[in-house]
């Protein structure tokens, strides 16, 4: 098997765990907010972590998801707009969208990285209830966004290949 069909494989493989991840998170939250509300009305007892959770629980679920998402093409189009174009300006957009969704999301990266490491240098805890380190929050960002570049790349290159057949 060539390294290019493995490392696809291994790509496709992380984003289906990473998605399965995110749909996890999802389901997670649904259960635990009806059961907060529950607590909260019914029993006067909230469970006083599950806000915290559910808004870290929602940027992973965003950045875990995105690159899953945009491979199954279920983001959303323009479709008004691209539906009135031939079929090899239709690719052209993709083309062009996909690039530069791919370097908005390459300087996401850059960036959030950059902050995950500072928290990370200074020992930065968000102090909440749940003390958690700050560095372990933020680090979901740049994966998020790095894989996404990635998918944002190989869309753009599927397109482009469109674009080029006779």
């Amino acid at each position: 098997m060539k390294l290019a069909t493995k490392v696809t494989a291994i790509f496709e493989r992380t984003l289906d765990l990473l998605g399965a991840f995110a749909g996890v998170l999802v389901a997670f939250l649904m259960i635990g907010v009806c059961v907060d509300v529950c607590m909260r009305y019914f029993l006067n007892r909230p469970l006083f972590w599950m806000i915290e959770v559910t808004q870290y629980a929602l940027v992973f679920i965003l950045f875990l998801g995105a690159a899953w998402l945009l491979r199954k093409e279920g983001h959303v189009v323009m479709d008004i707009l691209i539906s009135r174009l031939g079929q090899k300006s239709q690719n052209l957009a993709n083309v062009i969208t996909s690039t530069l969704g791919a370097i908005v999301c390459f300087i996401i990266t850059w960036y959030a990285a950059r902050v995950s490491w500072d928290y990370f240098q200074i020992d930065y805890v968000y102090s909440a209830t749940l003390e958690i380190p700050a560095f372990l929050l933020q680090a979901v960002v740049p994966l998020g966004a790095f894989l996404l570049s990635i998918q944002f790349l190989r869309r753009a290159y599927g397109y482009l290949g469109k674009l080029r057949a006779p």
